[in-house]
């Protein structure tokens, strides 16, 4: 029997500090379908009283739950990854409504879904603009501007629900990105190989330079993640980064200067 798309979506909390918002957090994905819970380096106590009394019948899903050091951990075998944030960024990428981009986290195709993954940042601070690097596209749910910031479980409850709309078979996407219509996209870990193998590179042909290297990468990232480089692209593109480095250990052969050549005279007429 397939399994619902909701399925393979994951819900990853980065530090959350309120149990009370865990709780909840699994009470509405419960609600709507959805059931893998990521915990990255949570501040609270997940499964105490606070969170299970939130939880209610969804207790299951928080003693379920999967707990990691880092996001790069979190996202382990995603393909597709989108961001939520309240606050603009000095990003390359839009900011989008939930509805709009969250069904593009649902494989259109059962047979080959993947995992993806809906990251929310700490109630405090929401996600640096480090963490939201790991994503391919963000979402910004509408608000009073001069009160933008949701709860974190009520911020999670409208992306839940948007997602499980888009779910309902009435409702599946019809149209995906080209990009992503030509196959699968690479997992995201093997994109963070590939981005610290280019690093690597580029800093040893001169082209980045230590202090400028982090802000010339978020935009090698930025294309890369819209590019949404398959498999055997990313394979072909570390091939050449490879190549370029054996490259760079043989001698150069040395190469003749170019002298300017001058035309014969024209002959004086007979």
């Amino acid at each position: 029997m397939l399994r619902s798309p909701l399925h393979f979506i994951r819900i990853v909390l980065v530090e959350p500090a309120g149990a009370l918002n865990v709780g909840s957090a699994a009470r509405i994905m419960a609600n709507m379908g959805l059931s893998r819970l990521v915990l990255v380096n949570p501040r609270c106590d997940v499964v105490g009283e606070e969170a299970c009394r939130m939880a209610v019948h969804a207790r299951h899903i928080l003693e379920q739950a999967i707990t990691v050091a880092t996001l790069p951990e979190a996202l382990t075998d995603c393909t597709r990854a989108i961001a939520t944030t309240a606050r603009d960024r000095a990003l390359n990428t839009e900011m989008e409504l939930p509805e709009v981009a969250l069904p593009w986290l649902l494989s259109a195709d059962a047979a080959t879904v993947t995992p993806a993954a809906l990251i929310f940042g700490p109630e405090d601070r929401g996600l640096s603009n480090e963490e939201l690097n790991y994503a391919q596209r963000f979402v910004r749910i509408p608000s009073e501007a001069s009160y933008p910031s949701l709860n974190l479980a009520q911020a999670i409850a409208v992306c839940c629900y948007e997602l499980a709309r888009a779910a309902t078979p009435r409702q599946l996407p019809v149209t995906w990105q080209a990009s992503q219509a030509a196959g699968e996209s690479a997992a995201l870990q093997d994109l963070e190989g590939f981005y610290q193998h280019l690093e690597t590179v580029l800093l040893k042909i001169g082209y980045l330079y230590l202090h400028t290297a982090d802000s010339r990468m978020e935009k090698f990232r930025r294309f890369f993640l819209r590019a949404a480089p398959t498999p055997q692209e990313l394979a072909m593109l570390r091939g050449i980064l490879r190549q370029m480095e054996w490259a760079l250990t043989q001698t150069s052969p040395s190469i003749a200067p170019i002298t300017e050549i001058t035309p014969p005279e024209t002959p004086p007429p007979g």
